[in-house]
């Protein structure tokens, strides 16, 4: 079986996110007609071994179906309910390899999202976008994160996180948090934004983001966390269309599109590794 290293919401190898993608064979299911993936645990061991943040994992749906493939994602301790990246780098890998040609439809744990390629070699992705409501500042979350916040937002349950927002860019490029502390704030993490110090450098906001509760401190680029960006700028920016830099080590470019209750995540992948998995 064909496994891919390949890197998100970048053109380049080496930044953006690398995602683990591997289109499986598709297993009859006992219980119904449509195919089913291989046992859980497998899944979750290939993801360990992978050992990046999430790994796809996706399968060819019988035709007539709302969806063309399944599709599911592993980080190395959990499944998650929904990833952007690995997304994009299984829409990647299935229009590069001539697995499936034009739009994809996936059917995953948050309902059918659609990726759509583009005749540049960039990916929109179709998600649900994040429902904001305004909280509280938790209890030393000022002292776990490592500033103290100006907002903070939960998120909703697809993606489970605290959004934040700090004083400024130079204020998230420097952050450098207590992870085990964090993990006590939220369901998967903490998103921490502000507003860009220069759009001329063609980006709208920053962010990062910290993921302990799924073994991740910091997960490069993350395309989950712009359905919750998107809305809460486009509100203070007055536009739908912005761009979100996300300024970990590896760095990578999200493209938003707010359209009410769905976000448009368009972004670009490269292949970088491909193998043979032996187990």
């Amino acid at each position: 079986m064909r496994i891919r290293i390949v890197d998100a919401f970048t053109d380049r190898p080496f930044t953006g996110n690398p995602a683990g993608v591997l289109l499986l064979d598709p297993i009859p299911s006992s219980s119904a007609l449509s195919p089913s993936f291989p046992d859980d645990g497998w899944l979750q061991n290939v993801a360990l071994e992978v050992n990046h943040a999430e790994t796809a994992f996706a399968h060819r749906l019988p035709k007539g179906g709302e969806a063309d493939w399944a599709l599911r994602w592993f980080t190395p301790v959990a499944e998650v309910a929904m990833c952007g990246h690995a997304t994009l780098a299984t829409a990647h890998v299935l229009h590069t390899t001539g697995a499936h040609e034009g739009p994809v439809r996936f059917a995953t744990l948050s309902g059918v999202l659609i990726a759509t390629p583009h005749e540049d070699g960039s990916i929109t992705l179709d998600f649900p976008t994040a429902p904001l409501t305004p909280v509280e500042i938790p209890d030393k979350v000022a002292e776990a994160l490592g500033t103290q916040p100006l907002s903070v937002f939960d998120t909703g349950p697809n993606i489970g996180d605290l959004l934040i927002e700090v004083a400024d860019e130079k204020t998230v490029r420097g952050l450098t948090p207590d992870h085990k502390a964090l993990a006590r704030y939220s369901e998967r993490g903490i998103i921490a934004t502000a507003r860009a110090e220069d759009p001329s450098q063609g980006y709208d906001f920053v962010s990062r983001c910290f993921f302990p509760n799924l073994g991740i401190d910091e997960d490069p680029v993350t395309g989950s966390a712009h359905t919750a960006l998107a809305p809460y700028w486009s509100e203070r920016l007055g536009r739908p269309d912005l761009t979100g830099l996300q300024a970990s080590a590896r760095s990578g470019l999200v493209r938003t599109r707010l359209r009410g209750d769905r976000t448009l995540l368009t972004g670009r992948a490269v292949t970088v590794i491909e193998g043979e998995l032996l187990a």
